[in-house]
């Protein structure tokens, strides 16, 4: 895949990232970061914990656990699922390839996330 394809799938989680959060808790949110000490969490989860599998290589067990837990009606549940999807779409793509995932399958994420919260057509304005 050319570089310009792999810029193309991280423009688009961090704007969907972006609308998401925006829709979901009315802020503007310019940067996303997975803080020390979040105030979101999925099912009584720190995000740092999903960062923590993230990083050690566990990308599918992370998100396997995040999407079976999640409650799609509680926003800061659903705004922790975002600052994961953006997490794992700014890892490399070496990093993503050797633990059998991709910048693809965190933008497919991000899509269905949206679309479980009700914004499944926000893609399409891209």
């Amino acid at each position: 895949m050319w570089n310009d394809e792999k810029d193309y799938i991280m423009r688009m989680i961090k704007e969907i990232s972006r609308v998401v959060f925006w829709l979901m808790i009315g802020k503007q949110y310019v940067q996303v970061e997975l803080e020390e000490q979040s105030k979101y969490q999925v099912a009584g989860k720190d995000p740092q914990e999903y960062k923590r599998m993230v990083d050690h290589g566990e990308i599918n067990e992370a998100e396997n656990l995040l999407l079976d837990n999640i409650n799609y009606s509680n926003k800061e549940e659903v705004v922790a699922a975002v600052l994961f999807y953006e997490y794992v779409g700014a890892q490399t793509d070496d990093f993503l390839t050797s633990h059998n995932y991709s910048k693809e399958e965190a933008l497919d994420g991000m899509k269905q996330l949206a679309k479980e919260v009700g914004y499944d057509g926000i893609w399409d304005e891209f």
